[in-house]
C-alpha cells in the first residue's frame, strides 16, 4: 500500500512543487492549507484569501483533495503572545522558528496524522536523513535557500514524520521551471519574506498596535544625547536603518548603529564606527538549548554556528553551563548579536540543534 503524505500548500510555488515530487515519488498525497492568523483580516494584510485561491488552484491542477484548517487561536497562544513579550522585554524573536516548532509540525502534524496520514510534508528547503534509529536534519542541496536556521528545534518524533521534497533541488530556478512546466498558476509568484500577521506594513505601525511606544534619549558610547527614539522595541542590535538621526549637528556625516539597548534609562545607545568593540562579541550565552539527536554533542570538536539566517557560517566551541544553558565561543568576533535570536549549530551539512540567545559576551 503507498503510503499517505499530507501536504502543508500554502499557495506558494515551493509547496507547489513538493507535492508534485510526491506524487512522481508515487505517494497518495493531499493537502492542508493552514490559516494562522484572523486579526485585521478586512484589510487582507497576509493575504490569506489569494493564498487559499492559489492553493485551491495547484490542488485543482493536481487533483488532490485539499483540506482548510484555522490554527489561528493555536498561533496567538503559542507564538504570538511570545513575539510580543519579548519584544516589551527590548528583545529581538524570531516567531518563525517558533512557528514551525509549535503550529507546522506540532498541530499540523497532529491534524495529518488524524486524517490518516502516514507523514507530513512542506516546502521547507531542508533534508532529512536518517541513521540507525537517529533521523538527522540537513543542510539543502540549493545553498541560497537553506531554510534548516528556522527548523533547528524540531525533535526526532517530528523528523520521523516529516519529508522535505525540495531538499534536493539544487537551486530555486529549477523549482520555478517544473512549476512552469506543470501548469501551476502561481509559478512566477513572488516569494513571501517577512512575517505574515505584519504582511507590507511598516513594522513600527503593527507594533504599536499591541505594545506601548515609550520615547526616550538616542545616547553615543559616552553619553551624548543626540537625538530622541520611539520606543526600544523598534530597534535591534546593529540596526543602522530608521535611526532618524543622520546629519546631526557637531557629527560626521556617517551612518549610526545600535549598540545596546538600557532598559531601565529607556536608553538607545549607538555608534557611527561600523566595527567599533561594542559591537563585537567572541561569545555568546544561549537558553532553552536543543539537540536534535536529543545528546550533546562531543566537546571537544569545532563546530559551526550561524546567528541569524544566511549568515555565513562560523567556526566555534561549545561549553555546557547547565543543561539548559550554553555558552558558544566563537574563533573570530561576531558583530550585532541580538538577544531573543537563535544561535544554531553546525556539524559540516548536518544541524545540530539551537538555542535563544541570551546575551552576547564582548571582546576584550
Amino acid at each position: 500500500m503507498k503510503k499517505k503524505i499530507i501536504i502543508g500548500l500554502s499557495g506558494g510555488v515551493d509547496s507547489a512543487v513538493a507535492a508534485l515530487l510526491l506524487l512522481e515519488q508515487g505517494y497518495t498525497v493531499e493537502a492542508l492549507f493552514m490559516k494562522n492568523w484572523e486579526e485585521d483580516d478586512d484589510q487582507d494584510y497576509c493575504a490569506a484569501a489569494v493564498d487559499l485561491a492559489d492553493a485551491q488552484a495547484v490542488a485543482a491542477t493536481l487533483n488532490i483533495p485539499l483540506h482548510t484548517i484555522n490554527f489561528s487561536s493555536e498561533y496567538w497562544d503559542r507564538v504570538f503572545r511570545y513575539f510580543l513579550a519579548e519584544y516589551k522585554a527590548g528583545r529581538t524573536p524570531n516567531p518563525d522558528i517558533l512557528c514551525n516548532t509549535e503550529i507546522k509540525f506540532k498541530a499540523f502534524l497532529d491534524k495529518a496524522l488524524d486524517l490518516g496520514a502516514d507523514k507530513m510534508a512542506t516546502g521547507h528547503y531542508a533534508d532529512i536523513k536518517q541513521q540507525g534509529d537517529l533521523f538527522q536534519l540537513c543542510q539543502a542541496a540549493e545553498q541560497n535557500k537553506d531554510q534548516t536556521y528556522f527548523l533547528h528545534q524540531l525533535n526526532q518524533y517530528q523528523l520521523a514524520h516529516s519529508v522535505f521534497p525540495l531538499g534536493q533541488i539544487k537551486n530555486k530556478r529549477m523549482v520555478r521551471e517544473i512549476a512552469l512546466k506543470a501548469g501551476f498558476k502561481n509559478a512566477k509568484k513572488k516569494d513571501s519574506t517577512g512575517i505574515c500577521f505584519i504582511g507590507e506594513r511598516k513594522f513600527k505601525d503593527f507594533l504599536a498596535q499591541y505594545l506601548p511606544a515609550n520615547a526616550g534619549k538616542i545616547v553615543t558610547l559616552d553619553g551624548q544625547e543626540i537625538a530622541q527614539h520611539q520606543g526600544l522595541m523598534y530597534y535591534t542590535i546593529g540596526q543602522r536603518q530608521g535611526l532618524g538621526i543622520g546629519g546631526v549637528a557637531g557629527a560626521l556625516e556617517a551612518p549610526w548603529f545600535v549598540v545596546a539597548k538600557d532598559l531601565k534609562r529607556n536608553q538607545l545607545i549607538v555608534t557611527q564606527n561600523h566595527q567599533d568593540k561594542a559591537l563585537l562579541s567572541q561569545a555568546l550565552i544561549a537558553s532553552n538549548m536543543h539537540w536534535i539527536s536529543e545528546s550533546p554533542p562531543d566537546l571537544t570538536q569545532t563546530y559551526l554556528a550561524r546567528c541569524r539566517h544566511r549568515q555565513t557560517l562560523q567556526k566555534c566551541q561549545l561549553i555546557p553551563i547547565t543543561e539548559q544553558q550554553w555558552k558558544v565561543v566563537f574563533e573570530q568576533p561576531q558583530r550585532a548579536i541580538a538577544a531573543g535570536q537563535s544561535v544554531v549549530i553546525y556539524n559540516k551539512q548536518l544541524c545540530l540543534g539551537g538555542g535563544v540567545i541570551e546575551k552576547g559576551i564582548k571582546s576584550n
